[in-house]
């Protein structure tokens, strides 16, 4: 697939294997590649990082391990990052591979677009989160008071998706993954979501031709959309669907404690709620039945209150003059953005507490 914005086009490849491609890409640049920097983290690191860096010996691949978690998202790891790239000679010629799930994405993302004001970078994701994540150019840490808050519009030279990778991943990833993927189809693809709602009644169907067919849906959706919309200046912004209050539970949880896939089902089942307040969205239920399916949370956990994610949500990178804007639903393949009251949140998120 290509993905085609303002600044850049470049190629999504999803298959076997697609790994080996990366020689064929990095032949295929106009500027010779001076030294390669591989980003990873604990968990990737023993799995894959000696294939990859393997397969570009011929650049003299150095590397860099990352904690495994959202806490790698940091400024502290953001400026270690820097100073082993200054200190082991990168230039403006360099190139960085993130291979990794989201987190090294954003973080090895945003180190290349602030790197001599920006060197070249290669997403080849490891985790089916990614295939939202590293398609689309957001690059960013993660600052106390907010998820993503500090980071960049800066597209890669080209998403290497080797399906062989998801291999080794455990259920619970899978499950942040799918989150993406079904938020995907509510926004754009009725079609698509009739499918996941006939065709995936569990966690363990997602492999093989399911497996690719929801990579291959998931990032058509998302490239269709950012090539019209680089830098979320309009309809990028309904791919925040369920990450408004998803991003306000995962900071008040702890980054980390919860993962971002499990935050979004939980994000996407409260815009559901009060899109059926707002709008009459009639098919609340049938989107909470199929998202109970996966053992998403379904209420607010126990050590958060209501205003603490109300304050969070203020601080929303949509939110205006303190006002929050929500990605709502009209009806599966149709959402809009809007300004929703602290009155309705708060009365919805009610119906949210646990028993």
């Amino acid at each position: 697939m290509k993905v085609q914005t303002e600044t850049k086009t470049y190629s999504i490849y999803v298959e076997e294997n697609a790994s080996l491609r990366i020689k064929e890409v990095l032949h295929s640049f106009h500027k010779n590649v001076s030294k390669i920097l591989i980003v990873t983290d604990s968990n990737v690191a023993p799995l894959y990082l000696e294939k990859v860096s393997n397969l570009v010996q011929e650049y003299n691949p150095i590397q860099y391990i990352l904690p495994n978690g959202e806490n790698a998202k940091s400024f502290e790891h953001f400026y270690e990052l820097q100073t082993y790239a200054l200190e082991m000679g990168l230039d403006r010629n360099s190139l960085i591979i993130a291979l990794g799930g989201g987190v090294v994405g954003d973080i090895a993302g945003f180190v290349a677009a602030t790197f001599m004001r920006g060197i070249r970078f290669i997403q080849m994701p490891t985790t089916l989160l990614a295939h939202d994540s590293a398609v689309g150019g957001k690059v960013a840490i993660n600052h106390p008071l907010g998820k993503n808050m500090i980071g960049a519009f800066y597209q890669p030279e080209a998403v290497i998706y080797d399906t062989d990778f998801l291999k080794s991943l455990p259920e619970s990833e899978i499950r942040s993954g799918f989150a993406e993927v079904l938020k995907h189809s509510v926004i754009r693809d009725s079609d698509f979501y009739n499918w996941i709602e006939s065709n995936i009644t569990e966690l363990s169907q997602m492999e093989g031709s399911n497996l690719v067919k929801c990579i291959e849906k998931g990032i058509s959706i998302k490239a269709s959309i950012v090539s019209n919309d680089e830098k979320e200046n309009g309809i990028r912004a309904i791919l925040n669907f369920g990450h408004t209050v998803g991003h306000a539970i995962e900071k008040n949880c702890g980054y980390g404690k919860m993962t971002h896939g499990d935050a979004v089902a939980f994000g996407m089942l409260v815009a559901a709620k009060i899109s059926e307040r707002i709008n009459g969205f009639a098919n609340f239920s049938q989107l909470s039945d199929v998202i109970s399916r996966f053992n998403y949370p379904s209420k607010i956990p126990t050590n958060i209150s209501i205003e603490q994610i109300l304050k969070s949500m203020k601080k929303d990178k949509k939110s205006q003059n303190g006002h929050i804007h929500m990605v709502l639903i009209k009806k599966f393949g149709e959402v809009y953005v809007q300004p929703v009251s602290d009155e309705i949140i708060r009365e919805t998120l009610v119906y949210f507490l646990p028993e």
